[in-house]
């Protein structure tokens, strides 16, 4: 048995089993940029990285950085503050292009998304919810039921008052329809969306500003989830700039750690700050030095490299590349894509991403028939080339 087959059998007779990590694809031992190597020394390309590696897999400022952070401040409680979150929180604010807005920092994205529903519930009064059928937002009792309306028995109840709309994908008019319809009973607090779902369909013109107006005349707060879209990987540094619609709160997380440590983060209105005496997010890491400086040398190293801009035309390229190699024109904004396959692949996209992986690209099933194409905002011309042949040969398989 090699390296990697050993520890995936000791990862499978330790671990609760799951869907999506039970078995484990393989063992890594190193990650660097673009790479992952496993165990055994075999290397691939990673276009998936749990969307988590925007400035490449261990980029060396930021490792330094984490270094220094360790050696100074490596922890502070939660009753205290420090320099580190604090310039952090002052970053983010200036990428904000709404009215005064406030932060709050969370361990994870599903965490985060649950602050912006406190928020949206204390700010409204109210605590229903609208989200798109579908969709996904996190795995806690909460975010998990923002997702569809419909869930397995055995978790019993989710949280009462969630509404879920047709994604725009489907029947935008008809998503339209439906949340005026639900704005119309006046008990929701919130509506929560991607701006662009991570499976890569583009909104058509005038969806969200449309939503934006239904929210506004009912009272009712438009939560952004850019857990993955967002800090630049469609080309701007958020997602909804595409769009023409400001929301009253975004939630980022996966990348905003640097692919390193876990830390997301809530950005919403200043108008929101109203209930000082509620502990809304409260957590016990929520101003960690070192998640901090980790995020804080992120947002550095994606502003002095061009990241932002770069992710769009890397992402163009890419686009053209696969397109050129594969005959399929992937879907999508900057370098958040999905190839949709052809008919040889129908229906067997967990299947197509097995061969993928076998012709050396990491990533994963979109769906039923597409394959998601999601690298760094560091991904080289180089990379692409060899992305765009392995594409080919996999389909080519079949």
């Amino acid at each position: 048995m090699s390296d990697a087959a050993a520890l995936v059998a000791r990862d499978a007779a330790t671990f609760f089993r799951q869907r999506g990590s039970t078995p484990c694809l393989s063992a890594l031992r190193h990650v660097g940029g673009t790479w992952i190597e496993d165990a055994d020394g075999r290397r691939m390309l990673d276009f998936h990285g749990n969307t988590v590696h925007h400035i490449g897999h261990a980029h060396p400022r930021l490792i330094a950085a984490l270094k220094e952070q360790l050696e100074t401040l490596p922890f502070c409680p939660r009753r205290y503050t420090n320099e580190q979150a604090v310039l952090l929180a002052e970053a983010l604010l200036s990428h904000w292009p709404g009215p005064p807005a406030r932060v709050l920092f969370a361990t994870g994205g599903s965490d985060a998304i649950e602050i912006a529903l406190k928020l949206a519930r204390v700010a409204t009064g109210r605590f229903e919810t609208v989200s798109i059928e579908g969709s996904y937002h996190g795995d806690g009792f909460a975010a998990l039921g923002l997702a569809a309306s419909a869930h397995d028995a055995r978790l019993g109840p989710l949280l009462p008052g969630r509404r879920h709309v047709t994604p725009y994908w489907v029947d935008a008019d008809r998503m339209i329809a439906e949340t005026r319809a639900h704005l119309a009973g006046g008990g929701i607090a919130a509506v929560v969306a991607e701006p662009m779902r991570s499976s890569c369909h583009v909104p058509p013109d005038g969806l969200w500003p449309e939503i934006r107006r239904l929210c506004t005349e009912a009272g009712t707060k438009l939560i952004f989830d850019e857990i993955p879209s967002g800090l630049g990987k469609t080309g701007r540094f958020f997602a909804f700039e595409h769009f023409g619609a400001v929301p009253d709160a975004v939630v980022l997380g996966k990348a905003l750690g640097g692919g390193v440590v876990p830390i997301a983060a809530v950005i919403a209105d200043a108008e929101m700050d109203i209930a000082p005496e509620l502990a809304l997010g409260h957590y016990t890491h929520e101003k960690n030095p070192l998640t901090c400086r980790a995020a804080l040398e992120t947002l550095r190293i994606i502003a002095d490299e061009g990241l932002v801009s770069r992710a769009a035309v890397m992402g163009d390229r890419l686009a053209v590349r696969v397109e050129a190699a594969t005959g399929l024109r992937p879907r999508g904004l900057g370098l958040l894509r999905v190839l949709p396959l052809p008919a040889p692949w129908q229906g067997a996209a967990d299947a197509f991403a097995e061969a993928a992986w076998e012709e050396g690209i990491s990533a994963t099933a979109k769906g039923s028939s597409g394959f998601g194409l999601s690298p760094p905002l560091t991904v080289c011309e180089a990379e692409i080339d060899l992305a765009a042949a392995a594409l080919a040969r996999a389909i080519a398989r079949r």
